[in-house]
C-alpha cells in the first residue's frame, strides 16, 4: 500500500523520499520484476520475498548504508506508489564522511525526471542531515541512463576502473564519478 507524505524524510515537487521497511516488499519485487527489461544487463533489484527481506533487511539495520524509496507524489491514483531507489553504500565516517550511491527508476517511473529529482533530494539529505562530505557513483560505460543522472546530478567524472565490480556473472569496468559538499554549494 502506498505510503503517504507524512512518511517522507524529505520531498520536492513531485517526489517524496523515505526509507525502505519490510512491508513495501510486495510492491518493491511486483515494481522490480516489471523493470526487468529496463534494469538488466545493468542492475539485479530483489524480486522474490527471501531477497527483498535479505536487501531491505541490510538497508535497514547496518550502519553502513541508508536506503530511500524514491515515491510519487499527489500523481492521480499514483500518491505514494514507488517509483525507485537510490542507496548510499560503504558509508564510512571519521575523516573520511564519504559514501557510494546505487540507484534504479522503476519502468512505470522511467523518463519521466522523477530519478532526478529524487537524486537532489538524496545528495542534499546527505550533504545535510546525514553529514557526509563525499558521494561517488560506480556506473558501467554503457549505461548511458545512470551517467546522464550523475551527470545532471552535478557528479564529475574522476576516472575508470577496469573490472571493477562483479555483475551478472564477469568483471565489469566501471567508471567513477563523484560529487563533495563542496561542489554542491559553489557549483
Amino acid at each position: 500500500m502506498p505510503h503517504t507524505a507524512s512518511r517522507y524524510l524529505v520531498e520536492g515537487p513531485r517526489v517524496g523520499i523515505r526509507h525502505y521497511t519490510y512491508e513495501d516488499g510486495a510492491e518493491f519485487i511486483a515494481r522490480a520484476r516489471e523493470s526487468k527489461d529496463l534494469h538488466q544487463p545493468w542492475l539485479f533489484p530483489p524480486t522474490t520475498d527471501a531477497a527483498y527481506a535479505g536487501y531491505a533487511g541490510r538497508l535497514i539495520e547496518d550502519r553502513s548504508k541508508a536506503g530511500f524509496l524514491v515515491c510519487e507524489k499527489g500523481t492521480g491514483g499514483r500518491d505514494g506508489t514507488i517509483a525507485g531507489f537510490i542507496n548510499i553504500n560503504n558509508i564510512v565516517e571519521g575523516g573520511f564522511q564519504c559514501g557510494a550511491l546505487g540507484y534504479g527508476a522503476f519502468a512505470h517511473a522511467a523518463g519521466r525526471g522523477l530519478m532526478r529529482e529524487a537524486m537532489g533530494l538524496v545528495v542534499d539529505h546527505a550533504f545535510g542531515p546525514m553529514r557526509l562530505h563525499r558521494l561517488e557513483i560506480n556506473v558501467q560505460p554503457g549505461n548511458a541512463a545512470s551517467i546522464a543522472l550523475a551527470r545532471g546530478a552535478g557528479f564529475r567524472l574522476e576516472g575508470f576502473s577496469p573490472n571493477m565490480i562483479y555483475i551478472d556473472g564477469a568483471w565489469r569496468d566501471h567508471e567513477r564519478w563523484a560529487i563533495t559538499a563542496e561542489m554542491r554549494t559553489t557549483g
